[in-house]
């Protein structure tokens, strides 16, 4: 009989570390919903969602605003991003999916905001700040090297710094995914590429109508045997 109930017995650990898993996902993902940018536009009375692409991120608080408050917008993004995956790495290390899905927490957040009805922005500099918190800011280093190459090839395909909201949203998604391909080649840990692979398909989907005017402005410019075969 006693034997029979050890066995039967739940594993408290398993379950409480079950509970804990929940809690700091909602903690997470409402610090990435907090609306940092959206909040300052607000309190200057601008609405920056009626700015740019409509998109309501720090990029078009910098429009909005200027410089000042932009730069602002983007660290709170950042740190809202950062500080979730700090404390789950200094305190808790759930392994698995569990690390996976905590660390994607933040990035969901600012994407579907609850605080705007869920539709948030697109999620780069929260990104970002997840990556530098996972890795003492070396991976979000790689992720900016390859977007300042992928810049610099633009810059030196068309002469000019300025990038339109289609080549942004391209450069984010293409360069997302050679930062997966790195953390593949160098052999990093599974969940790590598991979060790349998630993160990914977030800033892909927020992008998605950038990407198609993107596709639909370079098969406007390639020859007739490239639009036969790819339209």
């Amino acid at each position: 009989m006693g034997i029979c109930s050890l066995a039967n017995k739940p594993d408290k650990s398993a379950e409480r570390r079950e509970q804990v898993t929940i809690l700091l996902w909602v903690l997470a993902y409402l610090s990435g919903a907090c609306m940092f940018s959206f909040w300052i536009g607000k309190w200057l009375n601008r609405d920056i969602r009626k700015i740019g692409d409509g998109n309501p991120g720090a990029a078009n608080l910098w429009k909005a605003a200027g410089y000042r408050f932009g730069l602002i917008g983007i660290f709170m993004d950042f740190l809202k991003g950062y500080l979730p995956v700090v404390a789950i790495i200094k305190y808790y290390n759930p392994a698995d999916l569990s690390f996976v899905l905590i660390c994607l927490a933040p990035i969901l957040g600012h994407a579907y905001s609850p605080f705007l009805h869920f539709k948030g922005g697109k999620a780069l500099a929260v990104s970002f700040g997840v990556w530098a918190g996972l890795s003492q800011f070396f991976l979000a280093f790689v992720y900016a090297v390859i977007l300042a190459i992928l810049k610099l090839f633009m810059v030196l395909k068309k002469r000019s710094f300025s990038a339109t909201t289609e080549e942004d949203g391209f450069f984010t998604c293409f360069g997302m995914f050679i930062f997966v391909i790195y953390l593949y080649t160098q052999q990093y840990p599974q969940e790590l590429i598991w979060l790349g692979i998630g993160n990914l398909l977030i800033v892909t989907w927020k992008n998605r109508r950038e990407l198609r005017k993107y596709h639909k402005k370079i098969m406007a410019s390639s020859p007739k045997w490239v639009k036969k075969r790819f339209l």
